[in-house]
């Protein structure tokens, strides 16, 4: 849509340019002008400020740079956002004195009681990765708000009084050693259990060759770190988990984009990357993706071996959901027919159980095993005994597979609810893919509309997503949507797919957009 020009003289009445010349990003130089204004009494509180899309088409500018400006000033107390509305001016503040009394996040100067500070330099990789964690969403749902963005298990299902029982019966037979540092490798008896429900997969690793961790974030940075250094390369699937590209970010790597077809990801194109010296691993998720809820079939499974092994390229296998197929013949895992120990299996407990136990695993062999115990010795010594020997007895006494059961029907009967949901309440040409197992799913809208423009209006309208753009390697604009089962019931499901429905609808029509279609760099 054209900007109009009570828009355009709204945006140029804050006083804003961007200086190419000057050492300092755009977002800062719009933050600190319009904090000028603020402090100088020309833009008043409860004002509104020119909305995103405006000024950044009056600037020249991603609309993610007017954004990022908006939630530093927002951060630094000056202005406020709200759902569906805009962004605001304090009207909290009366005056600017106490304001101007605390850090200036926009220029690096202080000024505290009349005395200039210095504030510290970041590393690079942490700035940018500031500046990819302030460009992601900020969800502050209504209490009837229907979450289909969340990918937790729902707590109405945690099994706390048999993980209770689990805890008291470690403290009572363990007692003060649960306290105690521990081997880096993590609990001998639950890592024994690890090893005997692996098998049920067909992968065939010793206790010895699992590395406990906290949960799969951690699990991903020391994989990561076992085979690259900053300025390195890693090949991934696109789109990806929006974590590991945060990952990337913090450790100074640079993602290598495979598109992906119907069957996982493309051969070919996997193939001319991992031929690249720079590019030093895979990560990939072939069993229920992350965003797409898609699994890799078994002859694309072996095609991807194949071809890494050529490269001598290692995979890094994110089985984060393997226990929470629902439906269909399960499918081998890659560690399961890796025969040249290429492949690093990462596995979580956080979406099969809940996430505050915070336990994962990396399994490997040979010399990524060694280097995997001694990063994580090098990085927190040990994890949480107690913790371990608590989830060691809930497995092995058959609580887990307990939990599993009733998840996996639940997950079932959410999934077909969703569906039915999507097929009544979206429009025609709509796409969306139907998992067998896991929280998530992915659809694809049919018109060029980039779903982070509908997210106010669809938190207005009480439901929750999270758009395709934070899936995306270069955060391109995507008509598509990750939804998830996680936290909503069948009745909740259809009552926020209603209204997504109503918000895409009211989206429609004749549009002018930024140059790109659905699909469009795939």
């Amino acid at each position: 849509m054209a900007t109009s020009p009570a828009e355009k003289d709204a945006a140029r009445s804050v006083g804003l340019s961007i200086d190419a010349a000057l050492d300092r990003p755009a977002y800062q130089q719009i933050a600190k002008q319009i904090q000028h204004a603020i402090e100088a009494g020309s833009r008043r509180p409860g004002e509104r400020l020119p909305a995103i899309r405006t000024l950044a088409k009056v600037l020249g500018v991603h609309r993610d740079t007017v954004a990022l400006a908006y939630e530093t000033l927002s951060e630094a107390g000056l202005v406020e956002a709200r759902v569906g509305a805009g962004t605001f001016v304090r009207s909290t503040v009366a005056g600017w004195a106490d304001v101007s009394g605390r850090a200036d996040e926009l220029t690096g100067e202080m000024r505290t009681n009349g005395s200039a500070e210095q504030e510290l330099a970041l590393a690079p990789q942490v700035e940018r990765l500031i500046a990819l964690d302030n460009m992601r969403p900020r969800y502050s749902p209504r209490e009837d708000t229907v979450a289909l963005h969340r990918l937790i298990p729902d707590p109405r299902f945690y099994p706390i009084d048999a993980f209770r029982k689990c805890v008291d019966a470690a403290l009572r037979e363990e007692g003060a050693s649960l306290f105690s540092y521990a081997s880096p490798e993590g609990d001998l008896d639950l890592r024994r259990a690890m090893s005997d429900r692996f098998r049920l997969f067909g992968i065939h690793y010793a206790p010895e060759e699992h590395v406990l961790c906290h949960g799969a974030s951690q699990g991903i940075s020391l994989a990561l770190r076992l085979f690259t250094q900053a300025g390195d390369q890693v090949a991934v699937e696109v789109p990806t988990y929006a974590n590991v590209l945060s990952a990337f970010t913090g450790l100074g790597l640079t993602p290598a984009p495979i598109p992906m077809d119907d069957e996982g990801a493309d051969p070919d194109a996997l193939d001319r990357i991992l031929a690249k010296p720079e590019v030093k691993a895979f990560y990939t998720i072939p069993s229920f993706h992350n965003p797409l809820g898609t699994s890799t079939s078994l002859a694309r499974r072996k095609e991807i071996l194949r071809v890494a092994e050529r490269h001598g390229v290692p995979i890094i296998e994110d089985g984060f959901e393997l226990d929470l197929r629902f439906q269909g013949p399960e499918l081998p895992p890659l560690a399961a027919l890796d025969e040249s120990g290429i492949v690093v299996l990462l596995f979580s407990f956080s979406k099969s159980l809940f996430p505050g136990v915070r336990v994962g695993s990396l399994s490997a062999r040979g010399r990524a095993l060694e280097g995997l115990v001694s990063l994580k010795h090098a990085t927190d010594l040990s994890d949480a005994l107690l913790l371990q020997s608590a989830l060691a007895r809930f497995v092995k006494s058959g609580e887990y597979d307990r939990h599993l059961v009733k998840i996996r029907k639940v997950l079932r009967s959410r999934h077909r609810a969703m569906d039915e949901a999507l097929a009544a309440s979206m429009p025609a040409g709509t796409t969306w893919t139907e998992p067998d197992g896991g929280y998530q799913l992915w659809l694809e809208l049919p018109d060029a509309v980039d779903t982070r423009d509908l997210l106010a209006e669809a938190a207005r309208a009480g439901v929750l997503y999270s758009p395709g753009a934070m899936f995306m390697p270069d955060a391109r604009p995507s008509s598509a949507m990750r939804l998830t089962v996680a936290c909503a019931d069948e009745k909740e499901i259809a009552r926020g797919v209603a209204a997504l429905g109503e918000v895409v609808e009211s989206a429609r029509g004749p549009r002018t957009h930024s140059g790109w279609t659905p699909g469009d760099h795939l």
